[in-house]
């Protein structure tokens, strides 16, 4: 997120000590912020190129940014919000955490930027509720902009006014959606809401708010420093510039990755040094838990930007890239999984609140050596009943993993139903589950 090029890599120069303003301004810092003042470019124009980057949400759902930024009703008159969703509970990611930690300014001056762009007067940023440490570090970031005359009134003496505040979350899930988000933020139990009214119209405190991801917003200063087609000739047509991957799992180098999007999957792998103890790749979830599952040998022949992952039967989502080898159970993995959602429904949609349960309780006795041979399709008919018949995306979410696992290695499943036991018989593992009270019958 420092500098966008071939080989741009969210850590290149930093060591976690240069995160102040002053290293910012040294880098360039704010830039883009006195360009759009100093020049006075219209708010249209700057949304104008943002949509020319094509800059896709980075949070999970890959909506086109500047056409968010452009439902904000133009001619309203009263009070407007900016948000950032920094909840990042998505099992595997962690990149929006270490660009606070390493670059809280760029999310600044993409906040601000977005704020001009949109007309709002205020802005939150929603951090995840177990990154404490970050939370603290972005309010010490607050404090450095404000002295400096980069937030507040009349900014940089110009009429542009805006003001942005930390909030901290506790670490729910759903909060990661939208307006479950809002909620939370209103003082309410973080329960998302029925759409539409979509948030461009009636947001926070029922008022026009953008929400974009922490990732989104650090990009938007190098869009305007270099322009919308230099960003977009970094990735692909409808996918442009670079995105950072969390790959974790069963690799060498575990960590965050910068790279262009429409780079293959097989390089990130190289980069994150390869398959851990030279074993064979087996599957990979490419954009967080809620993705499904990809096996190994698509995955290898798939790049990594939205319409090629979507290609290959799952989404870029987050950027949270699961590796798993040939000693991983995928029942034990999609227990895991299934668990927490079950876990983490709000319970506000019967399908999701009922339905996540069931499909945790089914795929626990599949591999406890409890399975019943009706149990996959009962799966796949409890995934069907879930899937599109939520308030928020939850509930697919839930369906997708055990629908994709389920597709991928059901003789895998079908073992263990017919054994009593697990074909890969490797004990421990990357996905561990221990819940002794959950084999209730479904």
């Amino acid at each position: 997120m420092l500098d966008y090029g071939p080989d741009a890599i969210l850590m290149k120069g930093l060591d976690g000590s240069n995160w102040r303003l002053k290293d910012y301004e040294a880098r360039g810092g704010y830039d883009a912020l006195k360009k759009i003042l100093r020049e006075n470019i219209a708010p249209e124009a700057v949304i104008a190129e943002v949509k020319k980057s094509g800059l896709r949400g980075r949070g999970g759902a890959g909506f086109p940014a500047g056409l968010k930024w452009s439902f904000m009703p133009k001619q309203y008159a009263g009070a407007k919000y900016l948000v950032c969703n920094t909840d990042e509970g998505e099992p595997g990611t962690f990149k929006d955490r270490d660009i606070i930690r390493y670059n809280p300014h760029m999310l600044i001056e993409g906040m601000l930027i977005g704020a001009y762009a949109t007309g709002a007067g205020v802005g939150y940023n929603y951090i995840h509720g177990e990154i404490w440490a970050e939370y603290e570090l972005f309010e010490r970031a607050l404090d450095e902009a404000h002295a400096a005359g980069y937030l507040g009134k009349n900014i940089l003496g110009t009429d542009f006014s805006f003001e942005l505040h930390a909030f901290h979350g506790y670490g729910a899930y759903v909060c990661g959606e939208e307006t479950g988000l809002l909620e939370s933020v209103e003082g309410k139990k973080g329960q998302p809401r029925f759409k539409p009214p979509f948030p461009a119209s009636y947001g926070l405190y029922g008022k026009p708010t953008t929400i974009n991801n922490t990732e989104t917003f650090a990009a938007v200063p190098w869009i305007i420093n270099h322009g919308g087609d230099a960003f977009l000739a970094l990735g692909r047509p409808n996918n442009g510039g670079t995105k950072i991957f969390s790959v974790s799992g069963h690799v060498n180098r575990p960590g965050n990755y910068e790279v262009r999007l429409g780079t293959p999957f097989a390089k990130l792998l190289e980069m994150a040094g390869g398959m851990r103890g030279g074993k064979r790749i087996k599957a990979v979830i490419p954009g967080g838990s809620s993705a499904p599952v990809i096996p190994g040998e698509i995955m290898m022949q798939t790049d990594l930007d939205f319409d090629c992952v979507a290609k290959a039967g799952s989404m870029l989502g987050s950027g949270a890239v699961i590796v798993m080898d040939e000693t991983t159970c995928m029942v034990r993995a999609l227990e895991r999984l299934s668990y927490f959602y079950f876990e983490e429904s709000c319970g506000q949609c019967t399908p999701c609140r009922e339905g996540t349960g069931w499909m945790y309780r089914v795929v626990h006795r599949i591999e406890h050596g409890k399975g019943r041979q009706e149990d996959l399709d009962l799966l796949s008919n409890v995934a069907d009943n879930i899937a599109g018949r939520t308030i928020c995306a939850l509930g697919d979410a839930a369906a997708g993993p055990v629908k994709s696992f389920v597709k991928h290695f059901r003789e895998e499943f079908q073992y263990h139903i017919d054994h009593k036991r697990c074909m890969v018989n490797v004990p421990g593992g990357y996905f561990t589950v221990s819940n002794p009270s959950a084999g209730r019958a479904a």
